[in-house]
């Protein structure tokens, strides 16, 4: 191995000496050079850029991946993928191995029965929810946090190397300004010795010529101290200007994260307003299943502790909408939330954002009611319906 002992030293000595200017400034020894006001806000924003884009990028993560380290091993596997350079094949979401599992045991329990067929239905479902979620996670992993882990890896690192080339260039003004000042008092002071003269019965003349002498050497000292003052002061000046600049950018950095802040928020209302549509045409076709209950009703219909309800305008098994009638009180407005259509005469198709007037009859489903307008009369879900006062 090569190993150059000159340079271990010299760095080893430049680190003594940067602690013990760090500690003098700390202890108010020493002269330190400060930045001017708008600078130190330059500074201290990006300092709060970093911190929350990192707590924002964090727990971003968190929320497309709840729990990232599973039996799956999926974080372990996306970072193998990312430092190989290649890219982490599609994998199910949790969504859609639930409705792979639903779809298995409907099989294994007989998709013609009741319980089989509404396993059948509900893994369909859940099946497109996932697909939707996995849609959801790559459109924001794409679009909110690539811009967000670029800044954290790729503009805050090249900010922090030029903020740290521009405080050891501080650290060698300052020690410059202090070897200026060190070196003018002492000349200052072989200058006054030298000015005082010899005294030839007192001081023998050799001590006066050696004073004049080391007055000279100290005048070469400080002119070559402000020499190099003042390429230390160029090299400040023209690092503070590149770092200035770099920190300036962080405002083209919150223009860039705010656009992809309204993509993330187009892309998750996206994915809740089709999960949402998804959910409402399972409830949908549920309905129209036969089931377990329907078949509980239909027996308890046929006891004659029933014969009230078999009396009832509102059938169990088909509902007559034409012997319905209003009731005088209990009707209510209402404003239908997205289009709907009849699945068959006695239901009532709709039509998004108009009013039609609503009411219940005993013996209904709570989640039907029955809808009026015009002269067109049928049930109506509840879901698709906003109620007014």
């Amino acid at each position: 191995m090569d190993f150059n002992v000159k340079k271990f030293a010299s760095g080893a000595g430049l680190f003594f000496t940067r602690a013990v200017q760090y500690t003098e400034e700390k202890l108010g020894q020493a002269e330190r050079t400060e930045l001017d006001a708008h600078f130190e806000n330059l500074m201290s924003r990006a300092d709060c850029t970093k911190h929350w884009t990192e707590k924002i990028y964090k727990q971003t993560e968190y929320l497309l991946q709840p729990n990232p380290i599973d039996h799956t091993g999926a974080r372990i596997e996306e970072f193998l993928y990312e430092k190989l350079d290649m890219k982490a094949p599609s994998r199910v979401t949790n969504a859609e191995l639930l409705g792979q599992y639903m779809e298995d045991a409907a099989k294994e329990f007989g998709p013609a029965t009741p319980y089989g067929s509404t396993l059948m239905q509900v893994g369909d479902c859940e099946r497109r929810l996932g697909a939707v979620e996995r849609e959801f996670i790559h459109t924001s992993a794409i679009s909110f946090l690539t811009p967000l882990r670029n800044f954290l890896e790729g503009d805050w690192r090249t900010i922090s190397r030029e903020r740290r080339l521009l405080e050891n260039l501080r650290l060698d003004l300052d020690a410059c300004k202090a070897r200026v000042k060190k070196a003018k008092a002492v000349e200052a002071k072989a200058a006054c010795d030298a000015a005082v003269g010899p005294d030839f019965q007192e001081t023998r003349p050799r001590n006066y010529v050696l004073s004049a002498s080391a007055s000279a050497l100290w005048t070469e000292e400080v002119e070559k101290a402000e020499q190099d003052l003042r390429l230390a002061q160029t090299e400040f000046d023209r690092q503070a200007e590149v770092t200035r600049l770099l920190l300036e950018g962080i405002s083209s950095t919150h223009v860039n994260h705010l656009r992809c802040l309204h993509e993330f928020v187009e892309a998750q209302a996206a994915y809740y307003k089709q999960g949402h549509l998804h959910m409402l045409e399972l409830q949908k076709e549920l309905g129209r299943l036969p089931n377990a209950f329907a078949l509980n009703s239909s027996h308890s219909a046929a006891t004659p502790g029933a014969s009230e309800a078999i009396d009832s305008p509102v059938e169990t098994e088909t509902l007559k909408i034409e012997e319905v009638q209003a009731p005088a009180t209990g009707t209510r407005k209402a404003k239908v939330l997205y289009d709907y259509d009849a699945a068959d005469s006695s239901e009532l198709s709709l039509l998004a954002d108009e009013l039609i007037t609503v009411y219940t009859v005993p013996g209904m489903d709570s989640d039907w009611l029955i809808g009026e307008k015009g002269n067109q009369k049928g049930k109506v879900p509840v879901t698709y319906l906003e109620l007014l006062s």
